[in-house]
């Protein structure tokens, strides 16, 4: 029988001498106690040393995939099937021993007896080696080892993300000394010509104007066409004739020329240097550039340390990245913590509103997070994930600024959930009808107009008091009161007016003439309704019956 071994440093076939050693696996590691031991159990027969770590990789990548090498094809053939004797093969791993046995036929034997051979082999691996020192077998082993992790971390060595990280560091040195040699240049040029820094806003064609007219004296001969615009190269040659600036020496402007030929220069070079860093970021984060852009994209691999530190990190200290101490300045007193850091620069933050830039930069951090783990760890390098993402957030961002309600899947939750989460705009008015106020002022008033109508039906009560005391027929008194009614209400606001007491007090006395009248008073009551009904139909005006009254009161107040 044959063992199939694989090493760091290549492929080795042993030959089992003792066959009753597997059926005996329990006590199995006490014949490999020592080198000499071992030697008595398994002997070496040929060894396949590796050319190279690539090709280390491939055999051992193979191997882990269950597949058979080419080399490792091409000595099983020569050492084993060659013979001509059908031994059997004693193979680590099942998935690799069907793999042999299809393409060589050889059989091949994969147990737990196996294993623990394979385990024994490999402690006194030195000794049953012995033309290779343990020094080159340990420095293959970790070289195999580092390959094989790169290799499971599907990453590319030509990505080079240190790169990245020292030209935008470059980059915004220069842009610090861009800034500092043009402002400085913008003030001593200033004291010759300080008109010309007020109408020549961009700075790159104010030192290229400074470097080709010198002192402002040659501003009417120079051809500025080139540099400015047609109506601002007239203003500066109108402005140079009337220039309060002061006179300078042949020195002077030398030394401003010499300082525009520097601006001019660092310029030119951090143009060539943004285009290198736009490439190699498209080479090395394409998906993660398309989302964020070159600068922002960069920034955040050089705040990591690398794509992947920056792949390794979770969406919500993507966000933050670059804000640290706002973060823990708010933690420390207890208040809000940042939502964006070096994202907020990205170009999707920048064209949403101020609500909306806290919602967009968790979107956009998580978006990114998936992009950079792409980049970082996959093996195809393509910009449809990038593309895709960028734009779901423009439209996500679209819906947020505009509000509109639309279905984002074919069911009505998404529109319930974003009628929960999104705030209605509804203008209610009160409604002037429904208050309460203005009814009871109305009862109350009809109330009063009602009081003296109950009054009316009191008052002939009283005339019939008189009527009988008088003695006189009823219907001589019951017309002239309706005759007069205008007359008689105007006296009844009078009295109510001056003497509502003495009312009162009369009604209080005459209640109980009523109760001794009897039953005269009810025939009498009788008679009157009957008579006051009668009364619409007589249109006449008694008049004597007034002077008959008078007659009879005189009789009674003379008796």
């Amino acid at each position: 029988m044959l063992v199939l071994f694989e090493t760091p440093a290549g492929y080795a076939i042993f030959k089992l001498l003792d066959e009753k050693k597997l059926s005996q696996t329990e006590n199995l590691y006490n014949d490999f106690q020592t080198p000499e031991a071992a030697s008595r159990v398994v002997k070496l027969k040929h060894f396949e040393k590796f050319q190279d770590t690539t090709e280390a990789l491939a055999a051992t990548t193979a191997a882990v995939e269950g597949k058979v090498s080419k080399m490792l094809k091409k000595m099983l053939k020569k050492q084993v099937a060659a013979e001509g004797v059908h031994n059997e093969l004693l193979v680590a791993d099942a998935k690799l021993g069907n793999a042999i046995k299809d393409k060589l036929s050889l059989s091949c034997v994969s147990n737990t007896a196996v294993q623990e051979l394979m385990r024994c082999i490999r402690s006194q691996l030195d000794g049953l080696l012995a033309g290779l020192p343990k020094k080159e077998m340990t420095a293959m082993a970790l070289g195999l080892a580092h390959s094989l992790s790169r290799y499971k971390l599907k990453f590319s060595p030509d990505k080079i993300d240190t790169m990245i990280v020292q030209a935008v560091c470059l980059l915004d040195d220069l842009d610090k000394e861009l800034n500092n040699y043009i402002m400085r240049c913008r003030e001593w040029y200033g004291w010759h010509f300080p008109e010309l820094g007020k109408i020549v806003t961009d700075n790159i064609a104010f030192v290229k104007t400074v470097k080709l007219i010198g002192t402002r004296e040659n501003t009417s001969n120079t051809d500025l066409s080139d540099i400015l615009p047609e109506d601002v190269e007239a203003r500066v040659k109108e402005a140079a004739e009337i220039s309060m600036g002061t006179e300078i020496s042949d020195d002077d402007i030398e030394n401003i020329l010499h300082l525009c030929d520097q601006v001019i220069e660092i310029s030119s070079y951090r143009t060539q240097l943004y285009d290198y860093l736009r490439t190699r970021m498209m080479a090395v984060a394409p998906n993660l550039t398309v989302l964020l852009g070159e600068l922002v994209g960069a920034r955040l691999i050089s705040h990591s340390g690398s794509l992947v530190n920056l792949a390794k990190a979770p969406a919500s200290t993507l966000q933050i990245l670059g804000a640290e101490k706002a973060l823990f300045r708010a933690l420390k007193t207890k208040k809000d913590t940042p939502k964006y850091g070096l994202i907020y620069h990205s170009a999707l933050v920048g064209s949403a509103s101020t609500a909306n830039k806290g919602k967009l930069s968790r979107m956009l951090a998580a978006k990114a997070s998936l992009c950079t783990r792409l980049d970082a760890l996959g093996e195809d390098s393509t910009l449809e994930l990038g593309a895709e993402h960028k734009v779901k957030l423009e439209s996500r961002l679209r819906l947020l600024e505009e509000g509109n309600l639309r279905r984002l899947s074919g069911t009505g939750k998404a529109k319930s959930k974003f009628e929960k989460y999104q705030g209605k705009s509804e203008f209610k008015q009160y409604p002037a009808a429904a208050d309460s106020t203005l009814p009871t002022k109305r009862t109350h008033s009809e109330s009063e107009d009602k009081k003296p109508l109950i009054e009316e039906i009191e008052v002939p009560k009283k005339k019939i008091k008189l009527e009988s005391g008088a003695g006189t027929s009823s219907l001589v008194k019951s017309e002239p009161e309706d005759d007069d009614d205008s007359s008689s209400k105007k006296k009844k606001k009078k009295k109510k007016s001056k003497e509502p007491s003495e009312e009162e007090e009369q009604e209080a006395v005459e209640v109980p003439d009523v109760s001794e009248s009897g039953k005269k008073k009810k025939k009498k009551k009788k008679s009157v309704s009957e008579e006051v009904e009668d009364v619409p139909m007589e249109e006449e005006v008694p008049e004597p019956s007034s002077e008959k009254k008078k007659k009879k009161k005189k009789k009674s107040v003379s008796e």
